[in-house]
């Protein structure tokens, strides 16, 4: 071989040696980790590599449409933005290694809207515009990702929980599946008069616990269970030879196919029913039973409720406590979202809170003197986690002052008593004492909208910080008439008070996320919080602060947060496309806190919400960082609103 060949021979295997180098590089980061070697090569081979030196402006508007496609190969790139209400610019986010870069602008063959910038010395791969192009139609991967950004991520976290819970639990369907999808029996009919005895032994031969009725267009019209069966011989029904008809449980609950087997669930623990009907175009398709639940992830929801609501003594419901976190266990084992789970909790919480009330009015007699159970903040909004204290009130009627302070002083004694049995269930005492016990919270409908006016009459940055909790508040037991006049009063006066909007703003602004110019997370620097983050104040309550403040000034009557993002959505208050990137943001944490709160409560460790962000794997971590700059984003967009 000659000087020059081996030259050339050496130069290959250098170009050979750089190319594979930059291919196992980006098989670390999404969307690169998906994406199959010939893509991959054809990626790198097309790429060129270029030096910032720190502070250099690497892409600005002013550049006009984007021609390459950017991923950092080492060091941090920095968007810069002009401040919304201050003179200067603004960092909106931060890059690095293994990150892209403009996708929406690239993607929309148009300029960049943010400068970015060298944070430090920086080196970037560049894809020309027409390779990406190519590479865009060839890789499914990298074009899922280039047009759902963070959205993609949490799929590849959900689909990874879910193979781990395949691995260790069996790869049973989970609560997500479509009730059309579910393996069920064909459901067993019959028509109105059709006699009790014979429908009763059609539901022995099929082995059912149900039987609907239909109407010859085979719509449902009722529906017998053994439950209705129990209720009849109970009632001392003689005559088995009755049109089912007369006995029936009429206009059942039904869902289409393309409800979830979560929701079937939900409307069996809400419901206290234990079958729902799938209904496809208004004729039966299948019967959904308690069992079939079961049966997808060992986890017997519907059975747990029922359990709860009918518990004969408060030492039962302290003992079923474990049953819902060993629950949400096997929920956040088979990739339930953190949303689903909340749902749940609360829910459970809910059947517990009511069924204690119950258990106290038998121990201490009823007062008679109708009240209404009211709860706030996470309990309010239904983002209940296992981790949860008590922020409770009491709603009655009055016609007078005089009055009130009369039936105040009856149920008082019983508040606290419920108080007291609450935290025996698990329901931590409210260190701010936010309950029912408390005089101050124990009031008339009309001394409650006296509060809530003042609440928004007097309001100072002070105490705004104590009433913010009690705008998410809802009735858990008691009717709910008089709690629904007092929201409807509060939205009234909060749309026409912008003085009260804009304290509402600057609280939401008060607790900024966790994220800063120079590194990727801003972490305690000292004492026993050193290096770690908290994921529910700097992180959920931005989301929490902001959507509540938007719903209230836009008369949207929601407690929960996703379900306030929604309605402002589709009031047009937040562009829907921001609005998708806050719920899955909001999720994310949401979820990330949940699962550590299950592996401290696996090592018997007391709850926090303080997370290690080097504790995290590379994709969780670099998701938890996207998610807290969404919190940023809604800041900075109610900071340009409100002028702040």
């Amino acid at each position: 071989m000659s000087k020059n060949d081996a030259f050339a021979e050496a130069g290959k295997t250098a170009v050979l040696q750089n190319i594979h180098g930059t291919m196992e590089f980006l098989r670390k980061y999404p969307p690169f980790i998906q994406m199959e070697n010939a893509h991959l090569a054809y990626l790198v081979e097309h790429c060129q590599l270029r030096f910032y030196a720190a502070g250099d402006s690497i892409l600005k508007p002013e550049d006009g449409p984007v021609e390459h496609f950017f991923i950092v190969k080492q060091g941090r790139v920095h968007g810069e933005r002009p401040h919304s209400a201050r003179r200067g610019t603004e960092t909106t986010f931060e890059i690095t290694a293994g990150e892209c870069f403009p996708l929406a602008a690239l993607i929309g063959e148009r300029a960049t809207r943010t400068e970015h910038l060298a944070a430090e010395d920086t080196f970037c791969l560049l894809l020309g515009k027409e390779a990406f192009v190519r590479l865009f139609a060839l890789s499914s991967p990298l074009r899922d990702f280039a047009l759902r950004g963070v959205s993609s991520l949490l799929d590849q976290v959900n689909q990874q929980a879910q193979l781990r819970a395949a691995e260790t639990l069996g790869a049973e369907y989970s609560l997500d599946t479509r009730l059309g999808e579910l393996t069920l029996q064909t459901p067993v009919s019959c028509a109105p008069a059709m006699p009790l005895n014979e429908a009763v032994r059609l539901m022995h031969e099929q082995h059912v616990g149900s039987i609907v009725i239909v109407d010859p267009s085979d719509q449902p019209v009722g529906i017998f269970t053994l439950r209705d069966l129990r209720r009849v011989i109970a009632e001392g029904c003689s005559d088995l030879s009755r049109p089912i008809e007369q006995l029936m449980t009429q206009k059942p609950f039904h869902l289409p196919p393309e409800a979830s087997a979560f929701d079937a669930a939900i409307a069996m623990t809400e419901r206290h029913i234990a079958h729902v009907c799938v209904v496809e175009k208004k004729r039966l398709r299948a019967v959904v039973s308690e069992r079939d639940l079961f049966s997808l992830q060992r986890v017997d929801l519907v059975h747990l409720a029922s359990t709860i609501r009918h518990a004969p003594r408060l030492e039962s419901l302290t003992a079923l406590r474990s049953d819902i976190g060993l629950l949400v266990d096997r929920m956040l084992a088979h990739g339930a979202s953190s949303t689903q789970i909340t749902h749940i909790v609360t829910l459970l919480n809910d059947h517990t809170v009511c069924r204690v009330i119950e258990l106290t009015l038998e121990d201490m007699g009823n007062p008679g003197i109708p009240f209404s159970w009211l709860c706030f903040g996470s309990e309010g909004r239904r983002e209940q986690t296992l981790h949860t204290d008590q922020d409770n009130g009491i709603l009655f009627e009055a016609a007078d002052d005089a009055e009130a302070a009369a039936i105040r002083q009856r149920l008082l004694p019983l508040a606290a008593q419920i108080n007291q049995h609450l935290a025996q269930c698990g329901f931590t005492l409210c260190k701010g004492n936010i309950m029912a016990g408390n005089p101050e919270l124990c009031l008339s409908r009309s001394e409650w909208s006296r509060r809530f006016a003042s609440f928004v009459r007097e309001a100072t940055p002070a105490n705004l910080l104590g009433s913010s909790i009690y705008f998410d508040l809802r009735v858990v037991w008691g009717d709910e008439q008089g709690c629904a006049q007092l929201r409807s009063q509060l939205l009234e006066q909060i749309a026409d008070n912008t003085l009260f909007q804009r304290m509402l703003a600057e609280n939401a602004l008060r607790h900024r996320p966790p994220v800063g110019r120079f590194r990727d997370f801003v972490v305690a620097r000292k004492g026993a919080q050193k290096d770690t983050l908290d994921l529910k104040v700097e992180g959920l309550t931005p989301f929490v602060d902001g959507a509540r403040l938007l719903a209230l000034a836009h008369g949207v009557e929601a407690s929960n947060t996703l379900e306030r993002l929604r309605a402002l959505m589709e009031a047009g208050v937040i562009e829907t496309q921001d609005g998708a990137a806050y719920e899955e943001a909001y999720h994310f944490i949401q979820q990330t806190r949940m699962q550590q709160h299950q592996q401290q409560a696996r090592l018997g460790q007391p709850y926090s919400n303080r997370v290690d962000p080097d504790s995290l794997n590379h994709l969780d971590r670099r998701i938890l960082r996207e998610s807290f700059r969404q919190a940023q984003r809604l800041q900075s967009s109610l900071a340009l609103r409100y002028q702040l």
